[in-house]
């Protein structure tokens, strides 16, 4: 018996086009309060454990991490100006050097500067080895809780996200945090389980190096072991290709599916080997598609502040020295300001206080759309690769298993549709695509 099929529309078949829906997805306010709150939180632990300043940094105000990235000799850079340079924490420093990488990775795509691009991300792992390397305690300790943080507010993001790419539904905070808790063991293990993986496995080559310091025993040992060593090297390079490549799918895979770390790992594994350029597209797309939405909001957020400044500038009076006092003029390449003068009085320095917080919060709420848009675009780039590899239908996503009803542990797409949304939900079926 043949199966009569639909016809396949020229441009509607095509899946890609909906990862550009992750923009208006990753303004919704409840995800912005998300990324907002794990933003701040890791904000905050950075600053209050940069209270132990231990970044050397030099008179002309290249730090050690600087050194580390651009040149060579950095333990002479740092035994050279510990005594005459100043000190800066690291949470600072990553910052600092990440956002300039950041937006130089985005000029360079805005140039078609590939080089530029790869050489920017690069740096970034690069500053990660530095701050595990030279700054191991602190480093261990600021990423675990960052890694807890992201982990809360990433699961959350993506279940919402992935709800809302799939029904349409748009579930509360409450209930989506209420979900993160209860995944939180999964979504945390999910990286670090990997890693582990890793780590045991470059132990056996560790291990056979301790061995090569045996006299006589110890060559032999290393020539007869080799290829050993070069076996568990290959399966740690499969695993790191299947973490850069499906690392981005972890979060989304718990989201969806509301499975564990094991099958996270599995799925996104699996995703990104069975079919790597349809899921390099989809990144590449996702990252320029996003690059361009962070120019947007970068503009509106400059474009706000400049108004601001230019009605209080019409209201203040002595050439607006008072204004300069308390809060510098922003400019796009930096909202803070560049220079202030000094405040006048107590009340002078409180109110540049709070202007500061202020625009702080206008920063924050930036960066978190990043963050927002991250975990949503990710999230629908799920949704695609699993319908392209498992042939899963995009509105099909699982309920919690701590849901009360036994009809809430079957797919949502099983349920009966309300009857206004009945078309609707027929509109969005895609049972046979192709790109």
């Amino acid at each position: 018996m043949v199966e009569d099929k639909e016809p396949v529309l020229p441009f509607g078949s095509f899946l890609f086009p909906r990862i550009f829906r992750a923009f208006r997805m990753s303004i919704q306010p409840t995800k912005l309060i998300l990324a907002f709150l794990a933003l701040a939180t890791v904000c905050l632990t950075g600053r209050l454990m940069d209270l132990h300043k231990t970044v050397v940094v030099a008179p002309i105000g290249m730090t050690e991490l600087d050194a580390h990235v651009s040149m060579d000799g950095v333990d002479q850079y740092i035994e050279q100006f510990a005594e005459t340079g100043e000190r800066h924490g690291v949470f600072t420093t990553l910052w600092n050097f990440g956002a300039r990488r950041f937006h130089d990775a985005l000029k360079g795509l805005a140039e078609g500067n590939a080089l530029a691009i790869t050489q920017n991300i690069a740096a970034c792992f690069v500053a990660l080895v530095w701050a595990f390397q030279y700054h191991t305690l602190y480093s261990v300790i600021f990423f675990a809780v960052t890694l807890a943080v992201m982990s809360l507010a990433g699961g959350a993001i993506c279940r919402i996200a992935a709800l809302q790419f799939a029904q349409g539904e748009k579930p509360g905070l409450s209930e989506a945090v209420r979900f993160s808790v209860r995944k939180f063991y999964s979504l945390l293990t999910a990286p670090i389980t990997m890693i582990a993986i890793i780590a045991i496995i470059g132990a056996f080559i560790v291990l056979l190096g301790l061995v090569g310091n045996i006299p006589w025993v110890g060559e032999l040992s290393v020539g007869l072991f080799l290829p050993l060593a070069l076996m568990a090297a290959a399966l740690i390079a499969v695993i790191g290709i299947g973490i850069l490549g499906g690392f981005n799918l972890m979060f989304p895979t718990i989201a969806y599916e509301d499975s564990d770390c094991f099958d996270a790992i599995s799925r996104s594994f699996s995703y990104v080997y069975a079919n790597p350029w349809r899921m390099g597209f989809y990144t590449v797309t996702a990252a320029v598609y996003g690059a361009i939405c962070y120019a947007f909001v970068r503009f509106f957020s400059y474009l706000l502040l400049q108004i601001t400044y230019f009605f209080l500038q019409l209201g203040f009076l002595r050439h607006n020295e008072k204004l300069e006092a308390l809060w510098p003029q922003p400019n796009f390449a930096d909202f803070l300001g560049s220079t202030a003068a000094s405040p006048a009085n107590w009340s002078t320095s409180a109110g540049a206080f709070l202007i500061h917080m202020w625009v702080l919060c206008v920063v924050g709420l930036m960066v978190s759309f990043v963050i927002s848009f991250y975990f949503s675009a990710n999230t629908i780039i799920y949704g695609l690769m699993r319908n392209r590899v498992d042939r899963t239908a995009l509105d099909e996503i699982y309920t919690g298993s701590d849901e009360m009803s036994p009809e809430s542990l079957a797919p949502i797409s099983a349920r009966p549709a309300p009857a206004d949304a009945e078309t609707q939900g027929e509109s969005d079926q895609t049972p046979e695509t192709s790109e």
